[in-house]
């Protein structure tokens, strides 16, 4: 990836509706030439897709918690990546360093459902030996924008 690629990256993670077009006014090159490079990002999984980013508010999630998951022993990884993989309240899952195995971000409608999320699905996946659960009151940052140029 030269400048130019990591400059057309940053743009499209800004605002991925923005046209080819507009992007190749952005970076100085022609339109057939930012489609050309888009399409070479795309197949070196630079980039892996186009998303909307929501309220999750708006749609009716309001709590939003970190879980952290202890796995008794690593042979039970393959298992739990599975089950997370089903749940869709679970929007990230990092196998993580430190006293836990695994840390989940997750949204939900409510505490109940986060408790219902925890109770019936998390706890009772084989290997799962204990959670630990923090309640986010407020967002001061979230981002998903990976810089792609050289910054400090």
């Amino acid at each position: 990836m030269d400048v130019t690629d990591r400059k057309i990256v940053d743009l499209l993670q800004a605002d991925c509706r923005a046209t080819q077009q507009e992007i190749a006014k952005k970076v100085g090159l022609s339109q057939p030439s930012v489609a050309d490079r888009i399409r070479k990002l795309e197949e070196a999984k630079v980039i892996l897709g186009y998303t909307a980013r929501v309220d999750p508010r708006a749609l009716g999630h309001d709590i939003t918690a970190f879980i952290g998951v202890s796995i008794e022993h690593p042979k039970y990884f393959d298992t739990f990546a599975r089950r997370v993989l089903a749940l869709p309240d679970i929007l990230e899952c990092h196998r993580v360093a430190g006293p836990e195995s695994y840390l989940l971000k997750v949204r939900t409608r409510t505490t109940g459902t986060l408790d219902q999320l925890l109770v019936e699905h998390v706890r009772v996946i084989p290997g799962v030996s204990s959670t630990h659960t923090t309640i986010v009151l407020a967002s001061i940052k979230e981002s998903s924008q990976v810089p792609a140029g050289d910054t400090p």
